[in-house]
């Protein structure tokens, strides 16, 4: 197996805590010394299949954002699907499973100078068939950057029991990165999150702010994930959904809440509210709202429907009814797409100016950074 080519190993302590926002513009930073970087996830969840085969969601953004110029199947070598765990307890084929990673992080590794790794959820997912996080990282070996969420007491102490596993398999943490911390509390964060890692034994690497666009979904998301359909030939379908209004109130209080960002539920009978969007916000194509979702399967009438089809963002239709649809949108897990160039720009700024790239430059690569 390749021992020389520097890697490091991004883990969290919980999923979707920002492992692959942290990937994503660690990956920037490092570009910056490395100018071809590697990338793998080596267990992979939540997958799309290309061509027969199953390949990783956070495979397809990493590639297409930065061109890796790495077999697709080799970033993403174990795909776990509905019957992964089931088959594997019934014969397992862990020696197998083990040399399709280790042959996989070498051609990934191929002419490359360093090479990025990132777990799924936390130190110990994977376990029941033989490959937690913290088992993988210690096959590849790597040495790993824990992220959690916000906070001090708790990010803590979920830190501290992800950390037990890593050590528990010979395994290096440089540090910690906290994701997702009020603005106002940064500071403060910084200040008690750095004495209380260190009372443990671990380095604080940086604090991210909260960004709420970062977990806004776009009407493109909405559309496929609720298989909605669209109603008008908007092209809008990029907006932010940064608020979500049921209108199931007269429209003389949804005045109120028709602005920029906001996506209004209401059933397809509703012409009022629709006409009442259409009358207030016709000329503002680029402030008006993000977009309107008709439910229960309801059309409004075909005059009606000709002032929807001249709106300037996404008119969409489904059959649930608004409350249901509402929990869905709220409940979404948000995953940065290739195409939110806004995000992903975003992204990369923040961990250029919250995350100390060079500590973890010095753990990981020492010969060439280790006199800094």
């Amino acid at each position: 197996m390749n021992t020389t080519t520097p890697r490091v190993f991004i883990a969290a302590t919980r999923q979707n805590e920002g492992k692959t926002t942290i990937s994503l513009g660690l990956a920037s930073a490092l570009q910056r010394h490395y100018p071809r970087i590697g990338y793998i996830k080596p267990v992979g969840q939540r997958f799309v299949e290309i061509e027969t085969q199953k390949i990783d969601e956070d495979i397809i953004l990493m590639d297409r954002v930065y061109q890796l110029r790495c077999p697709l199947v080799d970033m993403s070598p174990i795909a776990v699907d509905p019957d992964f765990t089931r088959k594997y307890l019934q014969k397992s084929n862990y020696e197998v499973l083990v040399r399709r990673i280790i042959e996989a992080f070498d051609r990934v590794a191929w002419e490359k100078e360093f090479v990025l790794c990132e777990g799924s959820g936390h130190a110990g997912v994977g376990s029941v068939f033989d490959l937690s996080n913290a088992r993988v990282a210690k096959l590849l070996g790597a040495k790993v950057v824990i992220v959690s969420q916000g906070g001090i007491g708790k990010p803590i102490d979920e830190v501290c029991v992800n950390h037990a596993l890593f050590e528990k398999e010979g395994v290096e943490v440089i540090g910690v990165i906290l994701n997702k911390v009020l603005p106002e509390k940064l500071e403060f964060i910084h200040e008690f999150a750095r004495k209380g890692l260190r009372r443990q034994g671990l380095e604080l690497l940086g604090v991210l702010p909260l960004q709420p666009i970062l977990s806004s979904p776009t009407l493109e998301v909405i559309r496929e994930e609720l298989r909605a359909e669209p109603l008008n030939a908007s092209t809008q379908y990029q907006n932010l959904v940064e608020e979500v209004v049921v209108g199931a109130m007269s429209v003389r209080h949804a005045l109120a809440y028709f602005k920029k960002g906001v996506l209004v539920i209401t059933p397809g009978d509703r012409e009022d509210i629709v006409l009442a969007a259409a009358t207030t916000l016709y000329d503002q194509a680029h402030d008006g709202l993000a977009g309107i979702l008709l439910t229960g399967g309801q059309r409004p009438s075909p005059s009606v429907m000709r002032v929807v089809q001249a709106l300037p963002f996404p008119v969409l239709a489904v059959d649930q009814e608004s409350y249901r649809v509402a929990s869905r949108v709220h409940d979404l897990t948000v995953k940065t797409r290739p195409s939110d160039v806004a995000k992903i720009e975003l992204i990369r700024d923040l961990i250029a100016r919250h995350v100390d790239v060079e500590r973890i430059l010095r753990a990981v690569d020492p010969a060439r950074f280790g006199g800094r």
